[in-house]
């Protein structure tokens, strides 16, 4: 396997220590979970992944990924399970 050169960092060490990694990027045409969405949030959030790639490689729309961005700010991962959507949407 062939990594792709970036200047990008391929690690970073999240703030509960664990450690994420180009390789524990989702797939593309994901079934998206929380886990997952959270995965591709810190990505970008600890500049593994650039918003844009992010954007284009999940077929994202900004709004989509924004929205995940508040839930996992506000409340943390569970705001991002479609089941729980109701019980953390602002009035």
């Amino acid at each position: 396997m062939y990594v792709k050169k970036t200047s990008a960092p391929r690690t970073a060490t999240l703030a509960d220590g664990s450690i994420l990694t180009i390789a524990d990027l989702p797939s593309r045409g994901t079934r998206w979970v929380a886990r997952r969405k959270e995965i591709v949030v810190n990505a970008v959030a600890y500049g593994i992944l650039s918003r844009d790639d992010a954007l284009r490689m999940y077929d994202l729309t900004e709004e989509e990924f924004d929205s995940w961005l508040r839930a996992i700010a506000k409340y943390g991962r569970p705001a991002l399970k479609v089941t729980s959507l109701q019980r953390f949407r602002q009035p």
